[in-house]
């Protein structure tokens, strides 16, 4: 037969690896759709729906920086999902389907490149394709719009590597670039992929002893290192020029200590092995992993057992967990530097988006661990057998305990995978949404609303503004008529019902003119103390006079002035002014009116009960 027509034959041959490979895709994407169909928004994703209705399309949104992430490709993707979609949840359930089915399958690839054929390949696969680490990432649109881009350029940059290393061609080079440069767009976490490309070739496709494959790796390949160099230096130079928040940076080496231990011995080591089985509740955000201690302990030790016995018997795998480990040390350096800092850093170790990105990675250290590199690398790999029982017996035991292992770490994936839907089908933010707009839909044409903040288990309070419900509701379909200055207005309680305002604060002491508090005359500035003094800060006052005729006052609190209007008779406003000090000032400026006061308080809007 002809090379043609067996080349034909070949194609024709069904690929039953490949074929149980994309139905383990399939199945997982499947699954974690119908847990991100259970969630649905969250807290930043409310603000940053509400910032994008405010912005343009243009450079200047594009190249800013959220919560410090510089995501020109995220914010493109967001301003164009909000706009089209607003608050419906289908159309993001669907691209993080296809986002994770596109690393799925890069992944496979990237594995079928790297290790022997046949049906080893399923485990590293399985692992990345169901870890309950990447949960998060499947489930919560904004983290899954910055880490699945990650992840793809990662697996798609390490698939180009492999094939540079091998043939040295250039436009494997230049995929390299083209793929480091994509995960950029989205997150800056994506810089850690020239360090990683940079390991897995001294540890993987160098031979001889680790320095000498350093020396070697450098000399051999030095194209690819200065083009990372050069495109990663540029990013962090423009990075560094952008507006952004001052860097939670770590404070001391307890901090940092505890941090790795978290993130290795609670999140990671854990999560290879089918854990945390156990999540802890963390409002309407992605839960954190709160492992069984039992499990915990067990999980390091079969992770120990399986290093123990794929070094001994494999020359490459010491090499592969060494990559795993590095690449997880490249992870801690960059969290310690920019996140462990703040009020939420003692929690950084147990979110484990921190370490989606180490999941691929993970998957390519335990191919190669246990089976080895294919054709190609530098390094010869010929298994040598375990010491101890006779071959055909220790064969059979270990078989045995692999297949227990396997059974137990996917009842265990199982398990975790259902707590994770459990917890994260709660959502508060759907509740009170869901309400407002029931509420909305059968209030009076003439409701007004003072502007105040939305719960804190919907957006907390440190997103200020964005926390405001004049932010919260801009992608509703129905939206609260907001005003400045009001006699009846209403506000949201935390259930998202309408209840009449009320002003909790300080209020102002009692008058001595008789019969009517304080008195305020045309032409003269009454100043009214308060029965405290309020710090500088965006407040609602609440204002009960009985004037003389209709004119225009100036209330003044510190340095804030607001004029409002005012009625003939007994009336009560409220309106917002920003300030601080210890007495409110009034003037009339309206000639021969007066009015007297008893109620004036300076607060927040809370629901009446």
């Amino acid at each position: 037969m002809s090379d043609g027509p067996k080349a034909f034959a070949r194609w024709l041959r069904p690929d039953r690896v490949g074929a149980v490979a994309i139905a383990l895709i399939v199945v997982s994407v499947a699954w974690r759709a119908g847990l991100a169909a259970r969630g649905w928004f969250s807290q930043d994703e409310f603000v940053i729906a509400a910032q994008v209705l405010d912005a343009r399309l243009d450079p200047d949104f594009l190249l800013r920086t959220f919560n410090n992430h510089l995501m020109p490709g995220g914010l493109l993707t967001a301003w164009l999902m909000v706009r089209l979609a607003g608050f419906a949840s289908w159309p993001w359930v669907l691209m993080l389907a296809v986002g994770q089915a596109a690393v799925g399958v890069a992944v496979y690839r990237l594995l079928r490149d790297l290790l022997p054929p046949g049906w080893g390949l399923l485990i590293p696969l399985a692992l990345f394709v169901f870890s309950p680490l990447t949960l998060e990432v499947s489930s919560l649109w904004l983290v899954g719009l910055l880490l699945l881009p990650v992840q793809l350029a990662l697996v798609l940059a390490v698939r180009a590597q492999v094939r540079y290393v091998r043939s040295r061609r250039r436009r494997h080079l230049a995929m390299v670039a083209l793929w480091l440069l994509f995960g950029l767009l989205f997150d800056p976490k994506a810089l850690l992929i020239a360090p990683l490309l940079f390991l897995l070739t001294v540890l993987l496709f160098t031979a001889g002893p680790l320095w000498r494959s350093l020396v070697t790796a450098v000399r051999r390949h030095w194209p690819v290192w200065l083009l990372l160099a050069v495109l990663s230096g540029s990013y962090l130079a423009f990075y560094l020029t952008r507006p952004a928040r001052a860097l939670d940076q770590v404070t001391s080496f307890g901090q940092a200590f505890t941090f790795l231990g978290d993130l290795v011995g609670v999140t990671v080591v854990p999560g290879l092995l089918g854990g945390p089985w156990r999540w802890a509740y963390a409002g309407d955000g992605p839960p954190l992993v709160d492992p069984y201690p039992v499990a915990m302990w067990l999980s390091w030790l079969v992770l120990a057992t399986l290093v123990v016995a794929t070094v001994v018997r494999r020359r490459s795998a010491a090499r592969a967990w060494l990559l795993l480990a590095c690449y997880l040390g490249l992870v801690t350096a960059f969290f310690a530097v920019t996140s462990l800092g703040g009020v939420l850093g003692p929690m950084v170790g147990t979110v484990p988006r921190f370490v989606a990105d180490g999941v691929p990675v993970a998957a390519i250290c335990v191919g190669v661990a246990l089976f080895g590199l294919r054709d190609g690398g530098e390094e010869p790999d010929t298994p040598r057998p375990l010491p101890g029982p006779p071959r055909a017996l220790g064969s059979v035991v270990v078989g045995r305990v692999a297949i227990a292992v396997l059974v137990v770490v996917g009842f265990g994936t199982v398990w975790s995978t259902v707590k994770f839907g459990d917890n994260w089908s709660t959502k508060h933010g759907r509740e009170y949404l869901a309400t407002t707009q029931a509420e909305l839909a059968a209030a009076p044409a003439d409701t007004v609303f003072l502007d105040t903040i939305v719960p804190d288990r919907v957006v907390a309070g440190y997103f200020w503004p964005d926390n405001l419900q004049s932010h919260f509701f801009r992608p509703a379909e129905r939206q609260p008529e907001f005003v400045e200055v009001a006699e009846l207005p209403v506000t949201f309680d935390a259930e998202g019902r309408i209840r009449p305002v009320r002003i909790e604060g300080v209020k102002v002491l009692p008058g001595q003119v008789s019969d009517c508090g304080h008195l305020v005359e045309s032409g003269r500035t009454a100043r009214i103390p308060l029965a405290a003094p309020v710090e500088e800060w965006p407040y609602v006052v609440e204002f009960g006079y009985l004037s003389s005729g209709e004119a225009t006052a100036t209330m003044r609190l510190g340095e804030a002035t607001r004029e409002i209007p005012l009625r003939s008779g007994l009336h009560q406003l409220y309106f917002p002014l920003a300030g601080a000090g210890e007495a409110i000032e009034v003037t009339i400026d309206t000639p021969d009116i007066t009015l007297c006061t008893r109620l004036i308080t300076v607060g927040r809007v809370v629901p009446a009960s």
